[in-house]
């Protein structure tokens, strides 16, 4: 089938995509988008996190089908036009929670729409939102400043 979506405001075609591939293969290995990481393949570590018409999903999850004529953004349309970072990508530099980087890209989508929900989240809303997203690092607390100190920024 051929797929046409929206990602990070540009119309994309795919040609030939199997209608059950994931979305997160097709993004990555047919539309060029590598930032959504390929870990689990079963919705349980959040490293591919995407927005699907404005909601976060695991984009493993998510048959390449449902996308068409959708709106995905993924980490590479996190930054506003001309800026190389989003203020929660800049946290996350500044507070030293980008450890190996490969769970970064999902954690920077599911706070970002944390922080998009609820701009002063207490300690525990920041958990719960996090709490799909598995970093094999261990260095959790890092990863909780960057939400903090974004949110921070934001409310400024």
């Amino acid at each position: 089938m051929r797929l046409t979506t929206e990602v990070n405001g540009k119309s994309v075609t795919a040609e030939d995509v199997w209608p059950g591939e994931s979305l997160l293969h097709v993004l990555r290995e047919r539309m060029g988008y590598p930032g959504s990481k390929n870990a689990c393949e079963q919705g349980e570590c959040g490293s591919c996190t995407v927005y699907l018409d404005g909601s976060a999903v695991c984009s493993c999850l998510i048959a390449a089908g449902q996308a068409e004529g959708r709106e995905i953004r993924t980490v590479e349309g996190l930054a506003p036009d001309g800026e190389d970072f989003s203020d929660i990508q800049s946290a996350f530099v500044d507070a030293g929670a980008v450890q190996c980087g490969f769970c970064t890209p999902g954690l920077l989508m599911q706070a970002n729409d944390l922080l998009d929900r609820e701009e002063n989240p207490s300690d525990a809303e920041i958990r719960e939102a996090l709490a799909g997203n598995l970093c094999r690092c261990t260095g959790y607390e890092k990863i909780l400043d960057a939400v903090r100190l974004a949110a921070t920024r934001r409310t400024a």
